[in-house]
């Protein structure tokens, strides 16, 4: 049975696990192969690591880092930063790596997506989408960080990638990045209502009871965060945590009530 999944987002600035708020700069939080090593631990139902630099700089993924990764990783694994090529994408796949998320070539050439979906199968091409809400309140795409506009409203890009053979749609929620108050549950339901492959909500989760916010809103989605799995406390002082397998349950039979229709 299909359930919601909590997604670990890690981010890497040259080979450094680091934490952004708002897409700002990062705050060093620690070593990414010790992070797998500890949530290998705890039976995380995905990791996904993103680097942050390599779209920015033009520069290639970090083959080494991600073969690394993926030796150490016991849970799926996905990476995103980079990729502009079906042989970039292939190659991280080949490294053991399950899915591999586009951002900005995909929006500058949606056809990627269904490129990349022939040989690595539609379910490994993730779509992601940084959204940053306008003065009148539309959700904007941006990417590089946030620091480019693409123009694109971000319920119809998504529909658009989806349909271009997008496995999976992550949004990314520039505004909540890293502020730990909650999800934008609106931007969430309207993708939710938009496509029919999975999606990823990224940002804002500061305490469980988001996540289970996400899922009565949304029903089966990926809860996505970082700063909940590494900070602590309003110091934020770096604690990698991940919920037990009973709070996993909990969120599996609101999903499910979330998604049963009512009887007559």
């Amino acid at each position: 049975m299909l359930r919601p999944r909590l997604i670990v987002s890690l981010l890497v600035q040259g080979g450094r696990l680091t934490k952004t708020v708002g897409f700002g700069p990062g705050k060093y939080v620690g070593d990414p192969l010790n992070a797998v090593r500890i949530f290998n631990e705890k039976n995380v139902d995905e990791l996904l690591v993103v680097d942050i630099d390599a779209t920015v700089k033009g520069t290639e993924p970090d083959y080494r880092l991600l073969e690394s990764l993926a030796v150490e990783s016991r849970m799926p694994l996905g990476y995103g930063g980079g990729v502009r090529t079906v042989e970039q994408a292939s190659r991280i796949v080949q490294l053991g790596v399950e899915k591999v998320a586009v951002s900005a070539a995909a929006i500058a050439d949606p056809s990627l997506v269904g490129r990349l979906a022939e040989p690595l199968g539609r379910q490994s091409v993730v779509a992601v989408l940084d959204v940053r809400r306008d003065a009148s309140g539309v959700p904007m795409v941006f990417t590089h960080n946030g620091t480019r506009p693409t123009g694109r409203e971000a319920v119809g890009l998504a529909r658009e990638l989806e349909v271009a053979g997008a496995g999976e749609i992550l949004v990314n929620s520039i505004d909540r990045d890293g502020s730990m108050q909650g999800y934008d549950l609106e931007l969430a339901a309207s993708i939710r209502a938009a496509v029919e492959v999975p999606i990823t909500i990224l940002g804002g989760a500061g305490k469980f009871p988001d996540f289970e916010a996400l899922v009565r809103r949304c029903g089966i989605v990926g809860a996505g965060a970082g700063s909940y799995f590494v900070f602590k406390g309003v110091h934020r002082a770096v604690l990698i945590s991940y919920p037990d397998r009973g709070r996993r349950r909990e969120l599996s039979a609101l999903a499910q009530a979330a998604t049963t229709p009512s009887a007559a």
